[in-house]
């Protein structure tokens, strides 16, 4: 029996959880948690095989229960968000598996897939010690503040778009479209959140709409206005202002513009 633990603030969420895994005759719910400080209780005196994971919640966030728990109390982890950008530090951190809310019978029953192959093929040392390395690199400040690619949920896949691919970030409402390889990506950020994500040695947000990869632009037209427009590698054209100007072209920026 694969012991579970159902982690998450939300009763509706865990419920869902619960009675997928119910169906399951090889799972078994071993307990349930509603923040980070019963999920780190829970998952000490309960010890599952596998924690069912809520990234944000009171009191403590998933990551941060993690990093609160020992090597030898760390059990394996499928995260569970509605946050595309967390899905992408789930891959980061190197869990077993992520659940992106609202989630299908399917992908639930593909992740359920990896969680027997992982504990079947005596994979869970080897989990757990990749898990716990990052989370120490984490601590350490040893991760990387920009993260290199970024989690696209199209329909039941998930597609991850690297930010050294991408050409320009455009607003789109509540989300952001990334542009990259001559295809068009959606992602539930705003394109404020987006840019905190993004180096600024390499981006730059050239409009009040648009961010641009500046290894990636072609010629810039300026205006006696100081406006004006930008071409990139693929021939599209982004319209430049003149009170973002100085973030493209500061001095020493791109050589002797």
């Amino acid at each position: 029996m694969i012991r579970a633990l159902i982690v998450d603030d939300e009763p509706l969420a865990r419920d869902g959880i619960r009675a997928r895994l119910e169906r399951e005759p090889d799972f078994g719910v071993v307990g349930e948690a509603a923040d980070g400080p019963e999920a780190i209780e829970a998952i000490r005196g309960l010890t599952p095989a596998v924690v069912f994971l809520d990234v944000q919640m009171p009191g403590c966030n998933g990551f941060e229960v993690l990093r609160t728990l020992p090597a030898t109390e760390l059990p394996l982890v499928v995260f569970v968000t509605a946050f595309d950008a967390h899905a992408l530090q789930a891959f980061a951190l190197h869990a077993l598996d992520f659940l992106l809310k609202p989630y299908s019978d399917e992908r639930f029953q593909d992740c359920l897939s990896h969680v027997r192959a992982a504990i079947a093929q005596g994979e869970t040392a080897a989990e757990l010690a990749r898990v716990r390395e990052l989370l120490e690199a984490v601590e350490a400040g040893g991760a990387t503040r920009y993260p290199p690619r970024f989690a696209v949920r199209e329909r039941e896949r998930v597609v991850l778009v690297h930010a050294s691919d991408l050409e320009a970030v455009v607003a789109a409402g509540n989300y952001v479209q990334l542009i990259a390889g001559g295809r068009k990506h959606l992602l539930r950020l705003t394109l404020a959140e987006m840019e905190r994500q993004l180096d600024p040695v390499r981006f730059a947000r050239v409009h009040r709409t648009t961010i641009l990869n500046v290894d990636r632009i072609r010629e810039i037209q300026t205006d006696p206005h100081g406006s004006g427009i930008v071409v990139s590698e693929s021939g599209a054209s982004y319209r430049m202002s003149r009170s973002y100007r100085d973030r493209l072209l500061p001095k020493g920026r791109l050589g002797a513009c």
